[in-house]
Formats: structure tokens, sequence, C-alpha cells
């Protein structure tokens, strides 16, 4: 356990590991602090807000009760009558992130997955494939803007009300699939997953290039010698066949991905429905 209450990982991964039940009633409104002692306009609302500002701008690690004290104009000991420390500040974050709204689903969202916006399992559903669509693009807009939710192990969660919201919405939007319960978690789970081992792949290359000072095309041309003697060598058929722009930084992973997420549960949403075994 890290000095400041936090639970590292040996992959670099963290866990708030706090004090849960304080935790919880900070989350749902029961823990807020009198103003007695703090400096006046202090607010939990106001220390995470300037602790997710900071994990944005510098990472996880530059959140400190002393930096906050610091970016908020106050002492160090006046953040503790607000919260116990770090660990559930975390917890706080979270939160607070992870329920940013969803937008409404994108009308090119539906036209993309050759569909219109009325699902086949009920009049007036919601269309999923766009809620698909949205939920996806905007998971992986989330972690771009807070690349630092990639190195908080989620596994155990302490669920506030903004993260119940957000998943609430998910849920609204996939409600036209006709699934059974387990299985629309199943969905979120599988779409959420997908979206953050790309995102991961992403800002693991970004992160390369901060601590080698080379870029991607110089990493590659210093390879390019061995790896075409390599393909000369006849060991590697398979890949010396390749099309010259298979690893093309133009192909969209994303885009090819997702399209085929939702061509999958499209699929189990048809065979449900032919077969009448919709929840």
């Amino acid at each position: 356990m890290a000095n400041d209450g936090t639970t590292a990982a040996t992959d670099g991964t963290a866990t708030g590991s706090g004090d849960t039940a304080r935790s919880l009633e900070l989350l749902w409104g029961g823990g807020e602090r009198p103003s007695r002692g703090p400096k006046p306009g202090l607010t939990l609302d106001r220390i995470v807000t300037a602790a997710v500002a900071v994990a944005d701008a510098e990472g996880l690690s530059a959140v400190s009760m002393r930096r906050l004290s610091t970016e908020l104009g106050t002492g160090t000991m006046s953040l503790y009558r607000y919260v116990p420390g770090k660990a559930e500040l975390l917890d706080l974050m979270l939160d607070r992130v992870l329920g940013e709204p969803l937008p409404a689903p994108r009308e090119e969202a539906a036209e993309a997955a050759g569909t219109d916006r009325t699902d086949a399992t009920g009049p007036g559903a919601p269309d999923w494939r766009a809620a698909v669509d949205t939920m996806a693009r905007s998971y992986l807009d989330n972690l771009r803007r807070h690349p630092w939710l990639l190195k908080i192990n989620q596994a155990r969660t302490v669920l506030g009300p903004s993260a119940l919201r957000g998943l609430e919405l998910a849920l609204g939007g996939l409600r036209g699939m006709g699934l059974r319960d387990p299985e629309l978690i199943g969905v979120i789970i599988t779409v959420n997953s997908f979206v953050e081992g790309l995102a991961r792949t992403q800002a693991d290359a970004a992160e390369a290039v901060r601590q080698t000072g080379l870029s991607d095309e110089e990493f590659w041309d210093r390879q390019r010698p061995y790896l075409e003697r390599a393909m000369l060598s006849g060991a590697y058929p398979m890949m010396a066949t390749m099309a010259e722009d298979t690893f093309s930084a133009d192909f969209d992973h994303f885009e090819f991905g997702l399209r085929r997420l939702i061509a999958g549960f499209e699929a189990l949403v048809r065979e449900r429905a032919e077969a009448g075994t919709t929840a």
C-alpha cells in the first residue's frame, strides 16, 4: 500500500482501497463535513474538481493532499475535514468522471449500422445500435480526456450516484435489444473492454514516445533492416506476403472493431427474436 492510502499493483494500476463506508457516505451525500474550521468556500466538490484537473494534466501520481491544498489555497489539514485521504478521494474522482453524461445517440451511428432509428424489437424503442455506437465513442472520449482512468483497477469500484446514472443511461439505450439483464451487462462489458484495450494501446504508444524520444516512424525504421531480412528468410511466409499497407496508421481499428461488435450483437438479437426467446 502506498503511503497515501491507495494500493498500487505490480503492473502500475491502482485502486482506492480506503474506507469504503466513508467513501459511500461522501458519494451519497451523507459525509460532507460542516464548514466549521476549513477556509470559507472550500467544498468537497471543489476538492474533487481540483483533483481531477491535476490528474488530467499531470497524471494520478501528481495528486496529493499537499498538492491540492496548494491548488485550492488552503492548508492541507483543511482538506482532511472533507475527505480522509487520497484513497477515498480516488473513489470520488472515479464517480465524477465515470458519470459524465452520455450524449444522445448519433444519427450517423444508425446510418453506419445500416438501420433506421426505430428498433424492430418494439415500437418506439430506442435504436440500440446507435446506443452502442454512442456508448463506445463516449467512453473512448472519456478515456482520452482522463487517461489516468486506464491506471485504475475498476474491478471493485465504489459506485456513487454519478456512475449509476451513467449505467442507467447506457441500459436505457440498450433495452430495445430484448436480451436478458445479465446479457445487457455483458454487452456493456464487451464494448467497454474493447474500447479500453484500444485506448490503452494508444496511451502506451504515446507514453513510449515520451519516454524514449523516438517517434513511431523512427522506432520502426530502426527495425526495418532486420525485419526485411526476416521476411526474405522464408521463415515467415504468411507475414512476408502481407500487403504493404497492412500496418498502416490510416486503418481505423476502432471503426472496424465497433462495426464488427454491433454486427455480432445484431445477429444475437435477430436469433432471439426469431426464436421468440427475448427477455
